[in-house]
């Protein structure tokens, strides 16, 4: 149920695009990857997914998973012990 909470749905300044937010801190391999793939999967042209984990093993199974599935990653966000990815579906890059 926390699940659900975490993953806020909002409207973006661009028309009818929307931004969808999944807070994935302190959750735990391989949950964090499931999570984050059941998101992306919702994403609809032109929509994006903002996603906070942890960094180490988090930050590197769901930026290869995401990655491997057709995504476009972006770090927006890059802590000491976190990091901040947009994701959207299309050509496949990191940066």
């Amino acid at each position: 149920m926390a699940y659900l909470l975490d993953f806020l749905e909002l409207m973006s300044k661009q028309g009818s695009s929307k931004l969808k937010y999944l807070n994935l801190k302190g959750i735990s391999c391989p949950v964090n990857f499931i999570r984050s793939s059941l998101a992306a999967e919702t994403l609809e042209l032109g929509d994006q997914l903002k996603i906070d984990l942890d960094k180490g093993e988090p930050e590197r199974m769901v930026i290869s998973g995401l990655l491997k599935a057709g995504y476009k990653i972006k770090v927006i966000n890059d802590e000491f012990d976190s990091i901040t990815l947009l994701v959207s579906s299309g050509e496949t890059s990191i940066g």
